[in-house]
């Protein structure tokens, strides 16, 4: 544990780093780093702490602490509406209700490579996980290409030079698209909703009683999660099957279980949320190999998700790509910690990884496909997070 950046001069590690996202930016002066993985899971399963990351205490200072999104709440009202919403992101609800949609998805996007020949992948990811997100929120009231375009701008980060000028023009800019958002995207849905309600996150909050703010603020939780995180990963798991055929051969070959368990290996070593933080409530003791470290309340803690699942809990050579990676016996995910772990682990993991399975199946079966030119990549400092953009990829 340390107390001043995430990755050091992105070391050469033995056996090789085959990791695309190996330098996050640094860590905010004062923030205590973790960056190994028992310490960090007895973090993120606490009941001690609270959700410090995604402009939480922005949040917290602005708005009522009870009727906040689910990802900021903690305790008993945490879990409450953590139970009412888990039957929109349960595996068999995913298979049985949004299986079709994501095939339906998947074959008219790689239709319509086919007929062109040329595709931008990160549009094509884009397009998917809106499509799946919105369905499951219930953001289905308005064109989903043009939502998609305004939660791109919305959320891809800004890498200006922060003046005082660029920091209030770019505030400006960010209450604008949210305001668009808000009028053709959320109000919309809420308005469809109330007339007739159905079977999606938007219902549920009207029937809780929530106001517009409220779903507006849920609705945007559930964009940067189930549609921006989920583009990213798409691409860079593509990315990596393009570099290795033999992986993507038995990608081809095996089951829909061997391939989210090569994409869940990707994950963990490209975690899309390289940083999740919280803030100590109390006092916490926490133990690392027979050692009790203390952390003084009020401390803010950036949990390194890089570093974490590259710990020796991933097996030998963490920083390479190893789909045969064992960790059944120690009761871990394949991806480690890259969806979170505790209580605030990551509602629609399955998903995100079932709709990545299915979209990257069909297209790597394309004849003739190939990865043009690689995607660029920029970080996102609200979850030192990676941003791929400019992937393009080219048919027969």
């Amino acid at each position: 544990m340390v107390d001043s950046h995430f990755a050091p001069n992105c070391p050469y590690h033995q056996g090789g780093d085959e990791r695309k996202s190996a330098c996050p930016p640094e860590a905010a002066p004062g923030t205590i780093v973790v960056e190994k993985l028992g310490l960090a899971r007895q973090i993120l399963r606490s009941d001690r702490v609270k959700q410090a990351g995604f402009r939480a205490e922005l949040l917290e200072r602005f708005g009522r602490r009870e009727h906040a999104p689910v990802l900021y709440q903690g305790g008993e009202a945490h879990q409450k509406q953590r139970r009412a919403i888990a039957r929109f992101f349960a595996p068999k609800i995913v298979s049985g209700h949004y299986r079709a949609l994501m095939e339906r998805l998947s074959d008219r996007l790689i239709e319509r490579l086919r007929k062109t020949r040329r595709a931008q992948l990160d549009l094509m990811s884009l397009d998917i996980a809106v499509a799946v997100a919105a369905e499951i929120v219930g953001l289905t009231e308005s064109s989903l290409p043009r939502m998609a375009r305004r939660l791109n701008r919305f959320f891809t980060a800004n890498a200006q030079v922060q003046t005082p000028r660029a920091v209030l023009t770019a505030f400006v800019l960010a209450q604008w698209r949210l305001l668009q958002f808000y009028l053709w995207d959320v109000r919309p849905a809420i308005g469809a909703r109330r007339r007739r309600p159905r079977e999606d996150v938007i219902s549920h909050l009207i029937a809780r009683g929530r106001s517009h703010r409220e779903i507006l603020t849920e609705c945007l939780t559930y964009g940067a999660a189930g549609m921006v995180t989920t583009r990213e990963f798409i691409v860079m798991a593509a990315w990596h099957l393009f570099e290795r055929d033999a992986l993507t051969a038995r990608f081809l070959a095996d089951g829909e279980t061997e391939r989210i368990a090569i994409l869940e290996e990707i994950l963990r070593l490209e975690p899309v949320v390289g940083a999740l933080y919280r803030r100590a409530e109390h006092d916490l003791a926490l133990e690392d190999a027979g050692e009790t470290i203390h952390i003084p309340a009020g401390s803010l803690l950036a949990l390194d998700v890089r570093h974490a699942n590259a710990d020796s809990a991933a097996g030998e050579y963490p920083h390479q790509l190893d789909p045969d990676r064992m960790r059944s016996q120690l009761h871990l995910s394949g991806s480690l910690i890259s969806f979170g772990d505790g209580p605030h682990r990551c509602p629609g993991a399955s998903v995100a990884l079932q709709e990545a399975a299915i979209f990257l199946e069909r297209l790597f079966r394309v004849p003739g496909i190939k990865l043009e030119t690689a995607p660029a990549l920029a970080w996102n400092p609200t979850i030192a997070g990676y941003e791929l953009r400019g992937a393009i990829v080219t048919a027969g």
